[in-house]
């Protein structure tokens, strides 16, 4: 972070970068999250990351990223849209990051996130419960990053009083066979992410072990996905390779879990078919 906050050049190479390493690993469609206040240095404190205060808001941040992800649209032939994450340490961001969610919408910006300690109840913070029941007034579609080093009851705070639609992670889920069971019957989405989880210490370490298996087996809407591609140093093939070394994987299942990220995507309906339709006919318009 300190060689790129408050840098608008960097913020905006950053998101173009990025659609051009996510073509690269074969990628058609992206949602990539971010939080826009850790890029800013408005009104920042003087300590963090020994940076100066400046005039690059939150607000800006968005612009530059959006701007950024268009070009690589335009360069790579990919299509990318952009979620933007609450902190569960940090409340009151919320409020803005909803209204940043609404004003750019119909820009790149598909939806809301919250991310951070699961320890911290969002019931306890006013910001993070207001920033959601806004999002769902306003049509923003909306993730919550739940039940990955957190318990079940994390993911059932997430549905029952965020109204989220997708769980990010949400290992800790099949700890709760009655919630588990419920999630499955309202084909609630989970963003499974394997190596993340054993860097973080989320899951066992043996992958032979991990939820993914049981989410497969129970025919779950789930998708694999990489998390912190750059601080993990490992792209999406290395979750691939996990999974079909250790899980038991086929093409089929690969498949298959892009159809649900596909059919789980934050995309305008129209748009969501189509890119089922270039799915369908990439896979040989297999039926899953």
């Amino acid at each position: 972070m300190p060689a790129v906050v408050g840098d608008p050049e960097a913020v905006r190479r950053i998101a173009y970068e990025f659609v051009e390493t996510k073509a690269k690993e074969g990628v058609v469609y992206v949602e990539v999250r971010y939080n826009p206040h850790l890029f800013a240095n408005c009104n920042v404190d003087p300590l963090q990351f020994g940076q100066k205060e400046g005039d690059l808001t939150p607000e800006k941040v968005v612009e530059l990223v959006n701007q950024g992800l268009k070009e690589g649209e335009r360069d790579f032939n990919i299509k990318v849209r952009s979620i933007l994450c609450c902190l569960r340490h940090m409340p009151e961001w919320s409020p803005e990051v909803v209204e940043l969610c609404k004003k750019y919408q119909n820009d790149t910006v598909v939806a809301i996130d919250l991310a951070g300690d699961e320890g911290l109840k969002s019931e306890v913070f006013p910001g993070h419960l207001q920033a959601y029941q806004e999002a769902v007034r306003s049509g923003i579609h909306r993730t919550v990053h739940a039940g990955e080093a957190g318990s079940a009851s994390v993911v059932k705070e997430a549905v029952e009083l965020l109204k989220a639609e997708r769980i990010g992670h949400g290992y800790h889920t099949i700890d709760d066979p009655v919630l588990y069971k419920r999630l499955l019957q309202m084909d609630m989405h989970f963003e499974m992410c394997p190596w993340s989880s054993f860097i973080t210490g989320a899951c066992d370490s043996d992958f032979t072990k991990h939820p993914l298996i049981q989410f497969k087996k129970d025919g779950a809407n789930c998708s694999l996905n990489n998390d912190g591609p750059l601080p993990l140093n490992a792209g999406l093939e290395t979750d691939y390779n996990i999974a079909k070394t250790y899980m038991g994987f086929s093409e089929e299942d690969f498949m298959r879990i892009n159809i649900n990220a596909a059919r789980s995507c934050f995309l305008p309906e129209d748009e969501k078919k189509k890119l089922l339709g270039v799915l369908y006919e990439a896979y040989g318009m297999i039926d899953l």
